[in-house]
């Protein structure tokens, strides 16, 4: 019972959380009623991303001294507090600092603590659970696509801060009341004795924690600068009007749903460095497309819709690979060090974009990078299963 309790209130926490990836739906109208640039408004969902990577490397250690519950009550509490402010923001700068860095910390430290814990629940299938979590994230996106744009229309962009920060403190908060520890689970506990677990300072000595951090930065990086900029892609290189092009960002929340749950399972039966080439392979294949091709309606949808659904899975398998190549027991902070990929692929991304001045070529780049990561993937191995190779001491 007490399992199924954590399961819904980390999936209501979850979906709170994942409304942040409604971020483009704000842009225009941001644009429309400050007469900012475009670019200058949509750099806050990178600055939000970064923040809630950053906010990764203390929350495991927040965790510790405050516990679960209390901790992610406290981040619902200054996440809704920061997007609440943010409808009073009248300068990018604060705008940045609200909606990005306040926003972003906040919804890192209930994110990773969240998911981690869940995960410490059910050890022996941290795959598809993962993928249960994170879809939950997904999901908070797809139905707050039509929650903040009813909101944005009938009240406008400002005081659709104002209900969009009241609503997810209020989910966050209450998914945050069903949450209990995972220490002391007698599975958590059986799979901590029969891995090694590794410290963060152990794991920084390994060369697969800075491979799989390239493989993850170049995942996010793909993922993130189309969530971002989704919209504006359909309008700008496939001609579509404003109405159509906007149903991106609910084709987006759909797939990068459906690829969390699909892939996280899979990687349970098959593997997850299987699933993760996969779906670095897929990605690199659709962002050629973008780059190269004349997009019609249809193509465009079926690039996004592949480029989401393989960004939700890698995402959703990230953690659970973590936990496979170095343990259950410190899993927030070892992940969180990885999930570094996460922030400084959207920082790099928007970067990217401006030094070279476009999608094209900005998405050749990516592909180019999904290849190099394949290729890593294909060759690393676990150091868990290398130290089980070893020969035992007599």
């Amino acid at each position: 019972m007490k399992r199924l309790r954590v399961i819904l209130g980390t999936i209501i926490v979850q979906m709170g959380l994942g409304t942040i990836y409604t971020w483009s739906l704000f842009n225009q109208p941001l644009v429309n009623a400050y007469g900012w640039k475009l670019n200058e408004v949509a750099l806050t969902f990178s600055i939000t991303s970064f923040a809630l990577a950053i906010a990764t490397l203390f929350a495991g250690k927040l965790q510790e001294k405050w516990g679960i519950r209390r901790l992610v009550i406290t981040a619902g509490f200054v996440l809704g507090i920061g997007l609440l402010l943010s409808s009073q923001a009248s300068s990018l700068w604060l705008l940045y600092g609200l909606a990005g860095v306040i926003v972003g910390f906040a919804d890192g430290t209930a994110y990773i603590t969240s998911l981690s814990n869940l995960i410490k629940w059910f050890p022996r299938r941290k795959g598809l659970i993962s993928g249960i979590s994170v879809g939950a994230y997904g999901t908070g996106s797809l139905i707050f696509k039509y929650i903040n744009n009813y909101f944005i229309q009938v009240v406008g962009v400002s005081h659709a801060f104002y209900y969009w920060g009241g609503i997810v403190m209020f989910l966050v908060i209450g998914g945050a009341l069903l949450l209990s520890e995972a220490k002391g689970s007698e599975d958590y506990d059986n799979q901590e004795q029969s891995q090694k677990n590794y410290s963060v300072k152990e794991m920084l000595q390994t060369k697969q924690a800075y491979l799989l951090f390239i493989i993850f930065f170049t995942a996010c990086m793909s993922g993130l600068y189309l969530i971002g900029i989704v919209k504006d892609i359909g309008v700008n290189l496939a001609h579509l009007n404003l109405e159509t092009a906007a149903n991106a960002v609910a084709l987006v929340a759909i797939f990068n749903t459906i690829g969390r749950i699909v892939l996280g399972a899979l990687s349970d039966q098959v593997g997850r460095l299987k699933v993760i080439a996969a779906a670095l392979f897929v990605t690199a294949t659709a962002v050629t497309i973008i780059s190269t091709l004349p997009l019609t309606k249809g193509i465009f949808f079926v690039v996004v819709a592949a480029i989401a659904f393989c960004f939700g899975g890698n995402i959703t398998i990230f953690p659970a690979l973590v936990a496979d190549f170095f343990g259950l027991k410190n899993q927030s902070k070892n992940y969180g060090m990885i999930y570094q990929g996460f922030g400084l692929g959207a920082l790099a991304a928007s970067s990217v974009a401006v030094l070279l001045g476009g999608f094209a070529p900005t998405f050749t780049l990516i592909a180019c990078l999904n290849g190099v990561s394949f290729i890593i993937v294909l060759f690393i191995k676990s150091p868990q299963a290398h130290n089980n190779s070893l020969p035992q001491s007599p």
